[in-house]
């Protein structure tokens, strides 16, 4: 049997992003805070800690609204947060509201809150920014995650989420369930577009830098939130692809996979955490003390407080049925390690812990310890010395700067799936047609979490922004573009029509995808495109007129019968409130497409196999062969990989290896290039992954020239999880990798 090293407790929670050496602890980081909440903790009575735990939805405390404007009726407010003490409120009230709207109803709560109660404990009123301040009217929507992820630029991650955390704390919001850190390693599954793909690396990185971003190293800053590391943990592979519905995972694959994304964002600082909906192998993990408190708290490090999902307390005996009653799942819940209870209509959970406490059945050390968890971070927050929204801050909501960040990064997500021969850019003085159902709609740019929670309310979406079909018309001309509404998501329309039109053009750009959605609303029984949009697609090819599709979707829908049939395809994920521009700007050559596949994309309905796959299912027999492999991603020019070369040819534990490679424009168009580098473990006692991405960089590559880019792989980058479920490097050799290029290092053998 070959030797082995077993990492430390400290390597292990490196090789899973958090080494808790790198990690300030915030228990330790401001005494002065840790006072204080012992202070406050010291007058606190059994019913004022519950309702700390307590969470409730802004529609129970709705009076009346029209045109964005939301009225609060004071006599619920007052019995929430007087008479039950509340500590937390949460959401929309069913759609976004005006900058002005939010900031008064903010002010009213904290009115109630520090003025009306007897220790003055201010709200922390928390939202779900996930692509931008999509919750406040006329604010920055950026693409979503999935989009961002494929832009390969960490940076401009970072800007998009400094913006949202600005433009929520300007409207009073200082709290944000975001990132997203779930893995789309199931693509059925209808949150996919809210993740940052199917790899865990990729997602620990843009979600560190998110959170890094919208935290700040001071948390009382008027442009600074708290983060929610979500939906901790195995969410987002159900294996019926529906939302809400069991994982089973292997806890080998959960550590060498799900949990990394979280222990990245441990190590990041992230100050809150939101559970898992659904259960993992049989165990619902809002009932997990293994999941809540073991790993999460013990083996991870995490130090903020935990918030249940959407009424998932409840759902522990109403749907998953592991408790027997109310009364047992509260019980089961906190005790587990549940802090905060997003109830979120009444004051069942409150009224239920009080009386469990009583009773003795959950201690009251439990209690303190979720309290002051939750306490801590509205110290953080400098909420008990500046509760209200601030009047001058309203300014920073839709700023031009901001707008120009989000057509960017719509720009560089754009991916080049398809382009033979050279059919893109096309030509501005082109005549062109442009069909499809996702052509002239604002909403599909965006999907769920946008204005609304499913983000379809075409009505609300801001009239001065393009949809593609009005980008594409300020492009090249009205003259010049033809459209035809030929069909619908669901059904025909006019297909003849686009047929005949087509007759007329130089080119047709076919924009089809998938309508807004979001979670279990956007469930499907089938990932292929639906047949009204694939059978316009087969139509069009028989007029012979070059056909460039533009697939506008939350998820990978199969594709596969027409591929054949276009000479160009792009897919724009949802690319945000500015998506129809960026579209337009890449079809017609001023903006040259550098995003990456964030996803394996499935040629077969049923074909779900991962980048990072076995070596079994790479074989003659069991070829993979996907439509478009994760990382794919074409230019408008041609870029060339050279002189790939590692500074030392083995590896010792305590050393790094520095990796170099050029990158060639041999072309006459500047290039952004995502240069990704995979590294291979040739042989290990469990079966190794044939690849896995283990750094990315984008760089911009103008014509003509050469840039060298350069990585540093340390010890832990070499790690897997072995038999024991344990990291572990082994002696051997590894295959570094970068385009086609690669040199093997070696780990030689060493004793145990």
């Amino acid at each position: 049997m070959r030797a082995l090293w077993l990492l430390c407790v400290a390597g292990s929670m490196s090789v899973l992003g958090c080494s808790s050496a790198e990690k300030a602890s915030p228990k330790k980081a401001d005494a002065l805070i840790e006072a204080k909440v012992r202070q406050l903790m010291a007058k606190m009575t059994l019913e004022e800690k519950v309702g700390q735990m307590t969470q409730i939805t802004l529609e129970s405390f709705a009076k009346s609204g029209q045109d964005g404007y939301l009225v609060l009726d004071p006599e619920k407010l007052r019995d929430g947060i007087v008479n039950h003490h509340i500590g937390s409120i949460l959401n929309c009230g069913g759609q976004a509201r005006t900058p002005e709207n939010w900031q008064e109803m903010i002010a009213q709560m904290q009115d109630v809150a520090t003025k009306q109660t007897r220790l003055g404990i201010p709200i922390l009123y928390g939202i779900d920014s996930i692509h931008g301040t999509n919750y406040v009217l006329g604010a920055t929507i950026f693409p979503q995650n999935i989009a961002m992820a494929a832009t390969g630029n960490v940076g401009l991650m970072e800007k998009a989420a400094e913006i949202t955390a600005m433009e929520t704390r300007a409207v009073g919001i200082p709290w944000n369930f975001n990132p997203v850190l779930d893995l789309a390693r199931q693509p059925m599954w209808p949150r996919v577009f809210e993740t940052f793909g199917e790899d865990a690396y990729i997602a620990s990185v843009m979600g560190a830098a998110y959170i890094r971003a919208q935290q700040g190293d001071d948390l009382t800053r008027s442009d600074k939130v708290a983060t929610c590391m979500k939906h901790y943990l195995g969410y987002s592979m159900p294996r019926s692809g529906r939302d809400r519905t069991p994982a089973y995972i292997p806890d080998r694959e959960l550590r060498e996979h799900y949990v990394k994304p979280f222990a990245a964002a441990v190590r990041a600082g992230t100050v809150t955490c939101m559970v898992n909906s659904s259960e993992i192998n049989g165990v619902p993990v809002h009932s997990s003390e293994f999941y809540l408190t073991d790993l999460l708290r013990g083996e991870l490090g995490f130090e903020g407080f935990v918030v249940s999902d959407w009424a998932d307390i409840e759902n522990l005996h109403t749907r998953e049925k592991v408790a027997k009653d109310r009364r047992e799942a509260v019980r089961m819940a906190v005790l587990a390690g549940v802090d905060m209870s997003m109830v979120p209509y009444d004051y069942s959970f409150y009224d239920t812990l009080v009386e469990l406490v009583r009773d003795g059945e959950v201690p009251m050390s439990r209690i303190d310890q979720a309290v002051a968890d939750i306490l801590r971070v509205k110290f953080r927050l400098g909420l008990f010395d500046k509760p209200y929204p601030n009047k001058n801050l309203l300014g920073n909501v839709g700023l031009e700067t901001s707008r120009k960040v989000n057509l960017q990064a719509a720009q560089e997500a754009i991916t080049l799936l398809k382009n033979e021969p050279k059919t893109l850019p096309l030509a501005k003085s082109a005549r062109v047609l442009v069909t499809g159902p996702t052509a002239n709609l604002l909403s599909v740019l965006n999907s769920g979490w946008t204005l609304t929670w499913q983000g379809d309310n075409e009505a609300l979406y801001p009239q001065e922004k393009y949809t593609i079909l009005e980008a594409i018309r300020a492009k090249i001309g009205e003259d010049n573009v033809t459209y035809v509404n030929s069909v619908t998501f669901d059904e025909e329309k006019d297909i003849a029509g686009a047929v005949a039109a087509a007759q007329n053009v130089d080119a047709i750009v076919a924009c089809i995808g998938e309508p807004a959605y979001c979670e279990t609303p956007g469930n499907i029984d089938d990932l292929t495109m639906s047949e009204p949009q694939l059978k316009l697609v087969e139509e069009l090819a028989t007029t012979g007129k070059p056909i460039v599709l533009v697939l506008v979707e939350g998820r990978p829908r199969v594709i596969r019968t027409i591929v054949d049939d276009v000479q160009a395809i792009l897919t724009a994920y949802c690319p945000g409130m500015e998506g129809g521009q960026a579209v337009a700007d890449v079809l017609f050559g001023d903006v040259n497409p550098s995003g990456r596949l964030p996803y394996t994309y499935p040629r077969f309905a049923a074909g779900f196999t991962t980048y990072d796959h076995k070596p079994s299912e790479e074989t003659r027999e069991n070829p993979f062969h996907p439509q478009w492999p994760f990382g794919h991603g074409l230019s408008y020019t041609s870029l060339v990989y050279r002189a790939l070369q590692a500074d030392r040819s083995e590896l010792r534990p305590g050393q790094t290896v520095a990796v170099t490679v050029e990158v060639i424009n041999t072309g006459d168009i500047a290039a952004k290039e995502t240069v990704q580098l995979y590294l291979s473990d040739l042989v290990a006692s469990v079966t190794p992954a044939v690849r896995q991405l283990k750094r990315f960089e984008k760089v911009d590559v103008p014509a003509g020239q050469t840039r060298t880019v350069r990585f540093e792989l340390g010890w832990d980058d070499l790690a897997f999880i072995g038999r024991d479920n344990v990291p572990v490097v082994e002696p051997g050799q590894f295959k570094i990798s970068v385009g086609e290029l690669s040199v093997l290092l070696t780990v030689p053998e060493f004793a145990k």
